[in-house]
């Protein structure tokens, strides 16, 4: 009986396996194929059907990218929105979470104004008209200031430093340490998971800025990465998204297909996330816990 059980047990763990490995196969062949199709030449591209593996690596594609000043300062924009847009997001989140802690006056109207945020909202055009009677249409800030703070993140991070032993902030309190000094020096440090998670999550978000871009910036020197991927990959128009230089190849005839192009533009453009998260996975792995084990 024993013996039965166990062999059945290995059957069962041998198709869960098969599954998966199946399952990540399917899962990873978009990037593979992407991968692939950008490094693949104008002639091959327009003779294959399907290409699992270039006849010869070419770096046309990424050549006249790199070369396009729209692109790279688009990158720039984009990584001045997440480092910006991610620092307010964690200030304004964790000090807020913390406020309302403190068993502080009207403590639980606030909370229910954010729990009421987080079921409502007042819709794209309240909001269009709310950012331009402020003057922030055209400005990087309309798209970090509406959403400088998420209701979940904060109700969760809220949670997290509902956690934290209260001895150690009264023992703080003895010391003669105000709220702000336990804040820097006590709750923060032992946040690191909770700070990486959220800080991942706000970053992710703000790199992938696409439509609130194009709703509030009006200046295409001023669009991200992801509204230049959009002309270049739905668009099908590296020449006029990626600037002279395409412009230039294009009418000698030396430019890359729009394909391929718009694949390599992809590759460069999800490069940075994969870069920043091997150094926020130690936290993240931790971060991802929270709220689901209490006491």
């Amino acid at each position: 009986m024993y013996k039965q059980k166990s062999m059945s047990g290995g059957s069962a763990d041998i198709i869960n396996i098969v599954a998966l490995s199946l399952l990540a196969l399917i899962m990873l062949f978009p990037f593979y194929y992407i991968f692939v199709v950008s490094f693949v030449s104008y002639q091959e591209y327009a003779l294959s059907e399907l290409i699992l593996w270039p006849e010869k690596w070419v770096t046309d594609a990424y050549a006249y990218i790199l070369e396009s000043k729209a692109f790279i300062h688009s990158i720039g924009v984009t990584i001045y929105i997440t480092v910006i847009g991610s620092l307010v997001n964690l200030i304004l989140t964790a000090t807020m979470a913390y406020a309302i802690t403190r068993n502080i006056w009207g403590e639980k109207v606030y909370l229910f104004l954010v729990l009421f945020t987080f079921i409502f909202n007042a819709g794209m055009i309240p909001t269009y008209l709310m950012l331009q009677a402020t003057g922030l249409i055209n400005s990087y800030w309309a798209l970090i200031i509406p959403g400088a703070i998420n209701s979940f993140n904060l109700i969760v991070m809220r949670q997290f430093f509902l956690n934290i032993p209260s001895e150690l902030n009264e023992s703080a309190f003895i010391d003669g340490a105000n709220d702000m000094q336990i804040f820097t020096k006590i709750v923060v440090p032992l946040s690191k998971p909770a700070f990486a998670t959220f800080g991942l999550f706000y970053a992710v978000a703000h790199w992938n800025t696409y439509f609130t871009a194009i709703l509030y910036l009006n200046d295409p020197a001023k669009w991200t990465v992801q509204v230049i991927l959009r002309q270049i990959v739905v668009l099908g128009d590296p020449t006029n998204s990626l600037g002279s230089a395409a412009r230039d190849a294009a009418r000698s005839g030396q430019l890359p297909p729009a394909e391929t192009i718009g694949m390599a533009a992809i590759l460069l453009a999800t490069l940075p996330i994969l870069i920043v998260y091997p150094f926020l996975q130690k936290h993240f792995a931790k971060g991802v816990m929270l709220g689901s084990v209490k006491g």
